[in-house]
């Protein structure tokens, strides 16, 4: 068998613009709808959603007959986390509140076999079809994307230092933990808020680093692209079906 091909990788790095869903439902028959919708990538996220390890090992196989690409977010930077997400067949990972290059460093090392890294070896796991990829630890450090969220005023204090530690393709904003860092909790409409992601957007491009962010406004998601994002998610699962639902209801109740 085949190692399997990082598409989202190669496209961030020829510099192609990737849009994403955000996946907040933390089950299988969902993502399996809309990994097949026509979006880049899939966030199965594990910090602020539902799923446990089994949970995110069901999404991935849901995903795999879509045409997205999927990302996982742990809960946290942690080396044994990834580990068991990276042996569940896991290529790429958005990493929450990284705050300097030291951090970044141990989410690059956690995602690496030795030498350039401390992953654990399996010489058997999803990630490797159980053993049927024969080249697989020879290649899997190459088709790893890793991108990490800044979310907090030291981490915009250290961006150009994160940008450049080896191993990092992105850096994420994560604008609802910025804002309440920045003193505007669940204000992400706060001009200091907007302008401090304005800014970062532009020095994460300047790096060459694939700019990211969370942006299910629009008119936002668009302007962000235009100031140089190419790693974007324009919606949720979660936010469709709460805002879908509430529209189709409204329009039969009394009145309407």
């Amino acid at each position: 068998m085949e190692m399997p091909r990082n598409a989202l990788k190669a496209a961030l790095r020829e510099g192609r613009r990737q849009v994403g869903l955000w996946s907040s439902l933390a089950t299988p028959h969902t993502v399996a709808v809309v990994a097949g919708a026509g979006f880049d990538w899939i966030l199965l996220d594990a910090e602020h959603a539902p799923a446990d390890l089994a949970a995110t090992h069901a999404q991935l196989q849901a995903m795999a007959g879509g045409t997205a690409t999927p990302v996982v977010r742990p809960p946290w930077n942690d080396a044994v986390l990834l580990k068991r997400y990276l042996d569940l067949g896991a290529q790429s990972f958005l990493v929450p509140m990284v705050q300097d290059a030291d951090e970044a460093r141990r989410a690059v090392a956690a995602t690496r076999y030795p030498p350039q890294g401390v992953r654990g070896v399996s010489v058997a796991m999803r990630a490797n079809a159980w053993g049927r990829v024969k080249d697989y630890h020879h290649r899997a450090n190459a088709e790893i994307c890793l991108h990490v969220q800044l979310e907090t005023r030291r981490s915009l204090e250290n961006l150009e230092a994160i940008a450049a530690v080896e191993g990092v393709d992105g850096l994420f904003i994560g604008p609802s933990d910025l804002a309440a860092d920045l003193g505007h909790l669940a204000d992400g409409a706060h001009p200091e808020v907007r302008a401090a992601i304005d800014g970062a957007i532009r020095r994460i491009a300047a790096t060459g680093k694939a700019a990211g962010i969370l942006a299910p406004v629009e008119a936002d998601a668009r302007h962000w692209m235009d100031l140089g994002a190419t790693f974007v998610a324009v919606g949720s699962d979660l936010g469709i079906l709460a805002r879908q639902s509430e529209a189709l209801a409204r329009k039969f109740q009394p009145g309407a």
